[in-house]
């Protein structure tokens, strides 16, 4: 009986181990969006969009996002960001990326690649979703996800355009977190 029970609980525990461990390697495809009223965990998905996830990791790691204001944030949908001008017409000096559109669905907490007309034209902005939005599904390429903190997101100041915008306070690679 005594056998059985530490058979099962090692059982039990090798599993949590491993979770644990599966959670602590993928740390350089998570996100930590600092905004004013606290930390966003965002799981990015290389598995759908990983030139997406590349140009953000590129960019946050370069600083870029830093300071940046949520410049287009509409009630029910989304928040967007990414533009340095605080426009929504700018983006990085790097080229724009070709659509890596999947059958993920844009969901709240789906974070995603804005874009001009043209579907190879995401360069630097995204939007994080307040709620489903099926009608984008197939349209823009879904690069991540909010895993903690949408509360946070929830409370971003909205606008089209927002007057005295929310910012972006910091944002880093989770594997390059002090």
């Amino acid at each position: 009986m005594v056998a059985r029970f530490f058979a099962v609980l090692a059982v039990v525990l090798s599993g949590l181990l491993a979770a644990t461990s599966a959670q602590a390697q993928d740390l350089e495809n998570t996100l930590y969006l600092d905004l004013k009223d606290g930390r966003v965990e965002i799981q990015l998905r290389p598995d759908l969009a990983p030139n997406h996830v590349e140009r953000i990791k590129q960019l946050t790691r370069d600083g870029f996002y830093d300071g940046i204001v949520f410049h287009r944030v509409i009630d029910g949908f989304m928040a967007q960001t990414g533009d340095p001008t605080g426009t929504g017409r700018g983006g990085s000096d790097l080229p724009d990326l070709k659509a890596e559109f999947s059958e993920e669905p844009f969901k709240r907490g789906t974070l995603g690649m804005a874009r001009s007309a043209n579907p190879d034209s995401a360069n630097s902005q995204f939007f994080i979703m307040f709620d489903d939005g099926p009608w984008l599904n197939g349209q823009y390429t879904v690069f991540g996800e909010v895993v903690s903190g949408m509360e946070y997101v929830d409370n971003i100041k909205r606008g089209e355009p927002v007057q005295n915008p929310d910012k972006i306070v910091g944002m880093q690679v989770a594997a390059d977190a002090q």
